[in-house]
């Protein structure tokens, strides 16, 4: 016990009570320490610390589950969260707090989200030290004093040694992501993959917010430098971006991956970044190298040098998924605050493993919410467990996997806001251009932070435009330092017939996936259906 806990607070009067011994708020150098003498990882260079997830290397989407009761039957989207009966959930907490006992627990109380007027105090109680480490970088950080007062709202329990039996608990397998949300609480068991703790945090965010008309996005976001109302924002699930494009140079960074658009403006929910490392490299992405080696940055599933610890960057026989979490101050041009104001341009970053798409399209608002409620993108490989290609998906609202309510809610919420604020909308693939996954090329970086970089300034819609035939949008047809031929896929591919029966393909998808939508959105949505 430290003085960095409310003693009125402790896991004792949670009723969590004969663990061996609970370690309160510590520090990321006492972390490091526990984690090292538990042989939990490897320090690396700069003291960044190394670990590995073991079986699971990435999310475990088809074993989270919501319990459903009285209060949640009519509030929960139950086709895309799988409902757990509460005496299910029951025997699981039982039979997890019965396994805890007499064992070693980490606790961090912490907040989701920058904005004091709509945070969630939440405490997080792992098994493993150094997902104490990690999750000190996910959330925000309370201060001494806020700790000494801390109530939290919303506990998660995170022990990955228990393994759930599905029989017992009504899960599918030994891995389980239980929310509870009459109890305020979640219990994550059987995989050691951190980015669960997070997700888990982000989900009950997705539930709360809304009620309160404050629209919780899957995004990264950043505003000018000294010009904190000129704000964008960029929506995607992972592998499309978010993180990378985010981190210009030019801009201050609010976040890479969670946000609220409440009336005020945007705030980050999170604390630090969790950034993909596979191909990073010094030139293309400096900043979030740098912190590869850095004191306390977390880098999970890479492969190292057992004699230099130096990382090897391209090596993705662990996973594709490899990962380093660090706190936002890392990166230079990070906002102190954490906040913006209402974004002047909305960003969908798809990932187009098709190879159709351009690399930049303006959206009009009724566009935008077409776009944000098909999610249309391809999962790359690593980011949940069985996705070794890209495959192509639709995931509602860029972010299905977290959304426990039905998705025209958050659809509503975005064209409400957007509408409200006058905010330029710009759908921009940073997939395939040239063929399709297999035969053509990764759109290339550079030419897609041209696009948005005249895109943000208000250059680009300054310009010239065509109709696109397949998807309706207009298509810039010019912007400095970008190739001509790259804004018209088509003439990027060799078989033009091939290109034509992708987009007819691709155009088919999205007509298919929006049926479920359209007795639930207004005319003007409905009139930007594809196909």
């Amino acid at each position: 016990m430290t003085d960095r806990v409310n003693p009125e607070r402790t896991l004792e009067h949670q009723g969590i009570e004969g663990l061996g011994t609970a370690r309160y708020n510590l520090l990321e150098p006492a972390i490091i320490q526990e984690a090292l003498a538990r042989g939990e990882g490897t320090l690396g260079l700069g003291g960044a610390f190394l670990v590995t997830t073991g079986k699971f290397t990435g999310r475990s989407p088809k074993d989270k589950f919501v319990v459903r009761s009285d209060a949640t039957e009519n509030t929960v989207w139950w086709e895309a969260n799988p409902p757990l009966l509460p005496e299910s959930y029951d025997r699981l907490r039982a039979d997890v707090l019965a396994h805890m006992k007499g064992r070693d627990y980490f606790v961090q109380d912490l907040f989701g989200g920058a904005d004091p007027a709509h945070r969630l105090d939440v405490r997080v109680i792992t098994e493993l030290a150094w997902h104490s480490l990690f999750i000190r970088h996910m959330l925000r950080r309370p201060d001494a004093a806020e700790l000494r007062t801390f109530d939290p709202e919303y506990t998660v329990i995170n022990c990955p040694s228990f393994k759930a039996d599905p029989d017992r608990h009504g899960g599918r397998s030994d891995v389980m992501i239980a929310l509870n949300l009459d109890a305020k609480e979640i219990l994550i068991v059987g995989t050691e993959y951190a980015g669960e703790n997070k997700k888990s945090v982000f989900t009950l965010l997705n539930y709360i917010l809304p009620e309160k008309g404050v629209m919780p996005m899957h995004c990264s976001a950043n505003h000018a430098i000294g010009r904190p109302t000129d704000a964008a924002v960029f929506f995607g699930l992972s592998g499309t971006g978010k993180t990378t494009l985010s981190a210009a140079p030019d801009r201050v960074l609010i976040g890479d991956d969670e946000h609220g658009w409440s009336d005020r403006g945007i705030f980050n929910f999170e604390g630090g970044c969790y950034a993909k490392t596979i191909s990073l490299s010094p030139e293309a992405e400096p900043e979030i190298f740098a912190t590869t080696s850095k004191f306390a940055t977390v880098v999970e599933n890479m492969v190292f040098d057992p004699d230099t610890l130096e990382l090897d960057f391209e090596d993705d026989s662990i996973t594709a998924n490899m990962r380093c979490a660090y706190p936002l101050d890392y990166i230079s041009n990070a906002s102190q605050t954490a906040l913006g104001g209402n974004p002047r341009n909305v960003v969908m970053l798809t990932c187009d493993a098709f190879g159709v798409l351009p690399p930049i399209a303006r959206l009009t608002p009724a566009q935008a919410m077409y776009h944000f409620l098909s999610g249309f993108t391809s999962k790359v490989a690593g980011t949940e467990r069985g996705v070794t290609e890209p495959e192509p998906t639709f995931s509602t609202c860029f972010g299905a996997p977290f959304m426990p309510r039905r998705p025209e809610i958050y659809g509503n919420l975005l064209k409400e806001k957007i509408a409200r604020n006058g905010s330029d909308c710009w759908l921009v693939n940073t997939g395939w251009t040239g063929g399709a996954h297999g035969t053509g090329s990764r759109m290339p970086i550079k030419a897609t932070r041209n696009l948005l970089s005249a895109a943000l300034s208000g250059a680009l819609s300054r310009g010239q435009f065509r109709r696109d035939p397949n998807f309706g949008f207009d298509v810039p047809v010019s912007c400095e330092g970008v190739p001509d031929l790259l804004l018209d896929p088509r003439r990027t591919w060799a078989d033009k017939d091939g290109y034509d029966a992708q987009a007819q393909k691709l155009v088919d998808m999205f007509a298919a996936n929006f049926e479920k939508y359209l007795d639930h959105i207004d005319e003007d949505v409905k009139e930007c259906a594809i196909g």
